[in-house]
C-alpha cells in the first residue's frame, strides 16, 4: 500500500497544476485564522469577531470542520485532473502493462482519497486546537477535546466528496467535464428537492428523502454552526422567536455516505474493469 501510495504522490508532485492546487487549499486552510483579525471600530460601533465565541471550545470544531469543508473543491480539481491526467498521458495503460493490476490502480487512487481527507483533518484539527487554546474562554481538558465529532464528519466528508469525483474522473475522462456533471448533479439534486417538497410532502420529510442523495447527506454531516452563537440566539429570542435545532453529527448520516463512498469505488473498480484501455 505504501509503493501504491508514493507514486500517486510523486505524479502528482511532479504535476505543477495539481501542486500548486494542493498547496492553495491549505494555504486556505490556514486563513480561517485570519477570521480573528477582523474588527470592526467605527465610532460606538466597536465589533471584534473573535469575542464573539466562534474560537470557543467546543463550538470551535464545528465551526471550523463547517467553514474548512467548502475549500474542498480545491483538492476536487486535482483528484478528476489526477484522473484526466491518467487517460491523457496513457499512463494507466503504462501502469497496466508494467504489472500493476486495475484493483491496484482504483486502490492507490483512494488511498491518496484518504491521504488527502485524513491530512485536512488532522491540519484543521492543529490550526483549531492553536486557535482555541489562545482566545477560546474554556480551557478545560473535558471542554476543549468535546465535540471532535465533527472532525470524525469532516473526514467522512471529504472521503465521500472525493471518492464521488474520482468515479466522475473515471466516467467522463476530462476534468472539466467531470467537474461540470458534479455542478450538474448539485443542480439536480436541488431539483429533484423542489419537486418532492412541491408535489408530495412537507419541508421535513423532504429532508429526509434528500438525505439519501449523496451530496445531500454530505452536507448534512455538519449542519450550520452560526445560529449556535450566543449573539445570535439572543438576537432571535428579543424578537419573540426561538431556534430549536439539532446540531449533532449522526451515525445513521455516517453511514449513508460510507455507503455512497463505497457505491463510488465500486463503480470506479466496475468502470476501469469493464472498459478496453
Amino acid at each position: 500500500m505504501t509503493r501504491l501510495l508514493q507514486i500517486e504522490f510523486i505524479k502528482l508532485w511532479n504535476n505543477r497544476a495539481s501542486k500548486v492546487l494542493i498547496v492553495s487549499y491549505f494555504v486556505l486552510l490556514c486563513s480561517i485564522t485570519l477570521v480573528a483579525a477582523i474588527k470592526f471600530d467605527i465610532g460606538p460601533i466597536k465589533f471584534h469577531l473573535a469575542e464573539q465565541g466562534i474560537f470557543n471550545f467546543p463550538y470551535i470544531w464545528h465551526f471550523n470542520s463547517f467553514i474548512t469543508a467548502f475549500f474542498k473543491l480545491f483538492l476536487a480539481i486535482v483528484i478528476v485532473s489526477m484522473m484526466a491526467n491518467e487517460y491523457s498521458n496513457k499512463t494507466i495503460k503504462q501502469n497496466l502493462i508494467d504489472g500493476l493490476s486495475k484493483k491496484e490502480f482504483i486502490l492507490s487512487k483512494f488511498l491518496t482519497v484518504i491521504s488527502f481527507a485524513l491530512i485536512s483533518t488532522v491540519f484543521v484539527f492543529v490550526v483549531s486546537l492553536i486557535l482555541g487554546l489562545f482566545y477560546s474562554n474554556f480551557n478545560e481538558i473535558g471542554i476543549i477535546f468535546s465535540g471532535l465529532e465533527f472532525l470524525l464528519a469532516f473526514f467522512v466528508k471529504l472521503v465521500g466528496f472525493f471518492s464521488f469525483c474520482l468515479f466522475l474522473g473515471i466516467l467522463v475522462k476530462r476534468s472539466a467535464f467531470a467537474l461540470g456533471f458534479l455542478i450538474l448533479w448539485q443542480i439536480f439534486e436541488s431539483f429533484i428537492r423542489g419537486i418532492i417538497r412541491w408535489r408530495f410532502f412537507d419541508g421535513e420529510t423532504t429532508d429526509m428523502i434528500m438525505g439519501f442523495f449523496p451530496l445531500n447527506a454530505m452536507w448534512n454531516l455538519i449542519k450550520e454552526p452560526f445560529t449556535r452563537l450566543s449573539a445570535v440566539q439572543t438576537a432571535v429570542n428579543q424578537m419573540g422567536e426561538e431556534i430549536v435545532l439539532n446540531y449533532n453529527v449522526h451515525w445513521y448520516e455516517i453511514l449513508i455516505v460510507l455507503a455512497w463512498t463505497a457505491i463510488f469505488i465500486y463503480g470506479s473498480y466496475a468502470l476501469l474493469k469493464k472498459r478496453d484501455l
